[in-house]
């Protein structure tokens, strides 16, 4: 099938980045219509089975394609006029939603534009909808009690992974051209390693959160949230960072890096397969790099730091959690919630409210903590100036659902083990790039990640291009199920 007797049939414009649709849109070759209609077609077969996209505004969406060609008022500062892209629910947008999957904020409708949002719209981009999300984010898989699981297209047995799930799963089946996520804890990375899509989490203090739920009010939190874009390629994620980051990041000669990988013997779990592919990714770098293997300043204190920051006025989000009924307690809810599954609060999240309690930091702790970052944080920049991290994202690909949630909230605090490849972006403000460098014998995806200083996102940017001409691009997915 063509779409609007234009020379692209819809497998061609749902494979197509959000460079290549404003492109073609500019050079009159598509419609803002049609690639729009493809996306909408595309989603309403596919999502059936993989229930990434949760809330749709398909007809306002095809009228403003329809304005957009209409008017043609394209200019240097619309790189994505007319292009279709999708949105986390956990940002605002006029007119939807936002409801972090809690049952008692199903009826919420936003009056305004998160501050992404009102960038990406001025940039000319047409919404489609918004993602599923873990409920208030605060998971590593998606799903929640008010519009359920989001599965992984190459296998709907397995995770999307969290908190971007819905935006992770979308992109990997080609669902819009490029999306926008959020990561506190891995949560742009896991989803792009899960679901073999490119993802950016940016460093600390780079992009506006306001308009994102839940909102972040603590400091040490708010320095760990990066804000960015999910897509099919590095240029589209170089693209759109650029347009919501405050600061343009500056051109810069990649020769002058070394690139350094963790050493084989670090005693964290590692799947053969993903140290194959970190090989493969090292020879490469090694024939125009200084390659090294080093364990990173901080990186053995990282993942309990995380869980103390995560734990750090954890009361709020239980009184969001359990705003529907004020007399229950979070105790109560989950044993309501696993012996008879009525809750209207899911199990993930309560699970993980009980367990920050536990590591709910003291005044004094949170004091240390504050200082021992600050110095960190010195010696990092320096120790970073021209330096590249490589990490994995996870131990392994995608796992059966279910299995990231165990392994990352156990009571045994395996999150020691499982957490710091992508907690130490987090914890100390790192901008970090995942994108896909091949797949594992299920023909699961497996990722990796590009790390360096706030200052240094060009050369991230520069190399994973290199590494994508080289080794492996986006694919899209076929659902398999």
């Amino acid at each position: 099938m063509k779409v609007a007797n234009l020379p692209f049939q819809i497998n061609d414009i749902i494979e197509m980045d959000a460079t290549r649709i404003a492109k073609e849109i500019r050079a009159n070759n598509l419609t803002s219509v049609a690639a729009t209609t493809a996306y909408i077609e595309h989603i309403q077969k596919v999502n059936p089975h993989i229930h990434a996209l949760v809330e749709e505004r398909f007809e306002l969406a095809l009228q403003e394609a329809k304005d957009k060609d209409e008017e043609r008022a394209i200019t240097e500062d619309t790189p994505l006029y007319g292009v279709p892209i999708s949105i986390k629910e956990s940002f605002h947008v006029k007119g939807m939603k936002t409801t972090g999957g809690l049952v008692n904020r199903k009826d919420l409708i936003q009056n305004t534009d998160a501050d992404v949002v009102k960038l990406l719209k001025k940039a000319g981009a047409i919404i489609l909808g918004k993602t599923n999300t873990p409920a208030l984010c605060f998971c590593q898989e998606t799903n929640n009690k008010l519009y359920g699981r989001t599965n992984n297209p190459y296998d709907v047995n397995r995770t999307a992974g969290g908190s971007s799930g819905g935006e992770g799963a979308l992109l990997s089946v080609g669902g819009a051209a490029v999306g926008l996520g959020s990561d506190i804890g891995g949560s742009i990375r896991f989803p792009s390693h899960f679901n073999g899509v490119v993802g950016f989490k940016p460093g600390k203090f780079q992009v506006s959160h306001q308009g994102h739920f839940p909102p972040t009010t603590v400091p040490l939190q708010e320095r760990m949230l990066g804000i960015g874009p999910i897509g099919k390629s590095v240029r589209d994620i170089e693209l759109i960072y650029k347009l919501i980051a405050q600061k343009v990041p500056k051109q810069q000669s990649l020769t002058s890096y070394t690139f350094e990988f963790l050493p084989n013997d670090i005693p964290l779990p590692l799947h053969n397969v993903t140290k194959k592919m970190l090989y493969q990714v090292k020879n490469m770098l090694a024939t125009s790099f200084t390659v090294k293997d080093n364990i990173p300043p901080f990186m053995d204190e990282t993942a309990e730091i995380w869980q103390e920051i995560m734990s750090i006025d954890v009361n709020t989000i239980q009184r969001m959690a359990l705003s529907h009924d004020k007399t229950t307690t979070l105790l109560k809810e989950f044993t309501k919630e696993k012996l008879y599954q009525n809750s209207q609060t899911h199990a993930y999240l309560l699970w993980a409210l009980i367990g920050a309690k536990l590591f709910s930091p003291s005044s004094k702790r949170i004091h240390d903590i504050t200082a021992y970052l600050k110095n960190g944080d010195e010696y990092i920049d320096a120790y970073l100036a021209r330096r590249i991290l490589v990490f994995p994202v996870y131990h392994s690909s995608a796992p059966l659902h279910g299995k990231v949630y165990e392994e990352i909230f156990s009571i045994k605090k395996t999150f020691k083990q499982y957490m710091p490849f992508v907690a130490y972006a987090n914890v100390w403000g790192l901008p970090s790039l995942t994108l896909p460098v091949g797949s594992d014998e299920n023909g699961m995806p497996i990722g990796i990640q590009l790390m360096s200083r706030v200052g240094n996102e060009q050369a991230l940017f520069d190399i994973g291009k290199k590494i994508e001409k080289s080794l492996y691009r986006y694919q899209i997915c076929t659902v398999s199920h």
